[in-house]
Parts: structure tokens; sequence; C-alpha cells
């Protein structure tokens, strides 16, 4: 009796030690992170290109899917009004099924290759759709809540456009992705075949389009985003607002789904693509093997998976990160298609492999939202000594050599990093003070 209590006192000792020495290495993480004067580099230098809503130089628009991810350091140097306006666009020019486009821009600007719109509700300004994808509509829902968050400005809601209010034009996205873009036998959403997250498909052209070429398909970043905006929706919706369908059950039916379609139990990753009629891919091509990272971490943004699974597909991440000399974890895929499965994008460039810290940032909170602190800030500090290394942001980075691609002055990039890091200090302050 007398060695079971000794026992239990010595469990009990040590469970004690081993909390004292969590907290104490806690502790010591955030004087870390507070004292990290990278840190506050980055975000002073994303605050200052963040008072503009196009995308960076490379573009006269205001693509929804980047000003999602720099609408709260936007809301740091300009007036909500403005910010507000700039959101209140895209429901002007709304479909009437209730689409979303990608950008808007003024009409005298609209001088790419896009198949471009118009609205009486909008005069001077001209808009397009990247129908390949399947995001407008998710990310114009999570700026809004977004928009919120910082202002607490619900106004926005019952902005009433053309005889709808926002919050009506808001299911009428979901109800467009419901009957446009839907699979009734996966209960998933679909799009056209693309790299993870990106927006131009295999077969050369115009990849940006649907055409006669297009291979549509499931894949987890479409779901993820939709799911992740639905909850922002629910979480947004008035007390008492009557919802034309009931998005809780159809965002759970969504996971559930994932998980018998997508999820690849035995190798802890997500599947590329599950292919509705037919892959543009040969049959010797085994896609599987590739890793989607952003998707991944949007999905682990829409709490699809276990502590354990998401451990896991970090660990993938990371490990594929090392494989290339220059990559971080914004690589978007690894091993990247070969240029004959892709030949609208040769390997480790642009989407294919390219490096792009605009989603390789956003593993931060994901991380943080399953207490990976440490592997968060450890993750994230590849990429600010990037950004201050090359001293600007950029759309993305050739792992091959290191050096910046694409648009400079990307808000998309600086979006992501000022809000990683505002997390990281949020955190870091709070466990001090305890």
């Amino acid at each position: 009796m007398k060695s079971t209590t000794i026992y239990v006192f010595i469990a009990m000792f040590f469970l004690s030690f081993s909390a004292q020495a969590q907290k104490q290495d806690r502790k010591t993480l955030a004087k870390t992170i507070l004292a990290d004067a990278r840190l506050d580099t980055v975000q002073k230098k994303a605050l200052k290109l963040l008072d503009r809503f196009s995308a960076g130089t490379s573009y006269s628009e205001i693509w929804i899917r980047d000003f999602n991810t720099f609408l709260k350091g936007s809301l740091q140097v300009r007036p909500k009004e403005e910010v507000k306006n700039a959101l209140l666009m895209f429901f002007k020019i709304q479909g009437q099924d209730g689409n979303i486009v990608d950008g808007v821009v003024e009409a005298t600007k609209a001088t790419g290759g896009y198949d471009y719109r118009h609205s009486d509700l909008l005069p001077g300004w001209a808009a397009h759709k990247n129908t390949v994808e399947t995001d407008q509509e998710s990310s114009l829902v999570q700026a809004v809540k977004k928009y919120i968050e910082v202002t607490n400005d619900r106004s926005i809601l019952t902005e009433v456009i053309g005889g709808k209010s926002v919050l009506q034009r808001m299911e009428d996205a979901f109800s467009y992705i419901r009957k446009e873009r839907w699979s009734v036998k996966h209960g998933l959403v679909t799009g056209a075949t693309t790299v993870d997250w990106g927006d131009v498909q295999p077969e050369t052209g115009w990849g940006v389009s649907i055409n006669d070429k297009t291979k549509m398909a499931i894949d987890i970043y479409d779901n993820a985003m939709y799911v992740i905006a639905i909850h922002d929706f629910l979480a947004m919706a008035p007390k008492g607002y009557k919802t034309v369908e009931n998005w809780k059950n159809v965002a759970d039916q969504i996971k559930k789904n994932v998980r018998i379609h997508l999820w690849m139990k035995d190798a802890q990753k997500y599947r590329p693509h599950l292919y509705l009629n037919s892959s543009p891919f040969s049959k010797n091509f085994d896609e599987d093997k590739i890793l989607y990272t952003g998707g991944s971490i949007c999905a682990i943004l829409a709490d699809f998976n276990t502590p354990a699974e998401v451990a896991a597909i970090n660990k993938q991440i990371v490990a594929a990160a090392k494989k290339e000399k220059h990559a971080t974890i914004g690589i978007t895929v690894y091993p990247p298609y070969p240029v004959e499965e892709f030949p609208n994008m040769p390997a480790y460039q642009y989407q294919n492999g390219g490096d792009w810290t605009w989603f390789g940032g956003r593993m931060m909170p994901a991380l943080m939202n399953y207490g990976m602190v440490n592997e968060a800030y450890q993750e994230l500090l590849p990429m600010v000594d990037r950004t201050i290394a090359k001293k600007g942001f950029f759309e993305w980075y050739d792992v091959r050599n290191g050096e910046p691609k694409g648009s400079g002055e990307f808000r998309g990039e600086a979006g992501v990093l000022y809000d990683a890091i505002a997390l990281l200090k949020k955190w870091a302050a709070a466990e001090i003070k305890k």
C-alpha cells in the first residue's frame, strides 16, 4: 500500500515538473517572438504596401482571392469605408446566378484577354472571372468576415445592392456553387483541373477559362475554402436570420465526404484530384504521389484533420521544402508536374512548384490552432528572412535559385506575413501575462 502511494506521489511530481517546464518553454518562446526585430521590420514594410487594393505591380485589378488575404492589413492604413466599398464592388457586379468574379478593374484598364462583364450598379468598372477556379465566392465571404472582425461594423451585412442585402447575396454565392459546381454523387464542390489552388489548367491555350478540353474534378482546396466561408457566414449571420439552406449541415457533410473521397489515410495526405469523367494525365502518371501544400493548409484551417494528422501534414510539407535548396513551406506542390503532363506550366514555374509565401504564410494560424506555436514561428522565419533579403514582397520564388518571380509589390505575400506575425505577437503577449 505504501509503495503504491509513493509511486503515485512520484508520478504527480514528474507531471507537475513537466507542466512547469512546458510553461517556462512557452514563456521563453514568447519572449523570443516579441524580441525578434525581423518581425517588426516585415510588418512595417507590409503596411507601407497595403495602402492600395490592387494585387501588385503586374495587376491593375482588385482580385478577391488576393484582397481576402491582405484586407486586415489594409484596414490598418486605409479608412474602413474605403475597404468596405472595395468589398461591395464584388456584390455590385455579381452574376444573376450568384457567381462572384475574380477581379474588378477600372474600365479604361480592362485591356487583358478576359471576357469582361459590366454592371449598371458599378459604372466605370469592368470585371472578369477565371472560370477554372471555384474559390471566388468563398474568398468574398471570408473577406467580409475579416472586415467585421477588425472594424466591428456589421452594417455591411444589411447593405442593400440591387434590391438584395449583402447577407442574401452571400447566400446567392453559396447557392451558385451548389447548383453549378457541385457533385451530387460525392457531395463535394467541383472545379476544373488545376495545380492545387492554382488558376491554370494543364492543356495549352488560355488556361484560366473552361473549354472543351477541360477535365472537371474535385480537390481539397475548393472544398476547404467553401467550408471556411460557410463557418464565417454562420458566425456573421444575425441571431434569428433565416437561411435559404441549412449551411451547417452542408459544411458537416462536406467534411465527412472529404474524409471518404480525398483523404488518403495510409499516406496521411490529400489526393490531388478526384476526376468526374476522365483525367487529363497519362495512365502511367501517378498523380497521387504529389503533395498539395496550399490545399492541405486550407484543410487544416477548415478543421478537417485531427491533431496527429496536422502534425503529419506539416512534417511532409517541411520535408518537401528541404528537398529544394531555396524552398520554404510555401512551395506549391512536390514533386512538380512534368511538362509532358502539364504543358501549360513547366516544372518549378509559377504554381507548378514555385514557392508562394501567399500560401505558406497561412500555415501559421493553421498550426497555432493546434497549439503548434513553435513550429509556426520556426517555419515562418525563412519567409521573413527572404522578404528582408530580397527587399520587398514578390508573387513567387524559384526554389532552384531563390530568385523572386512574377509581380513585385505583391500584396498577397505582404498580407499573410502581416497577419501571421500579428497572430504570433498576440499569442506571445498573452503568454507573458499569464
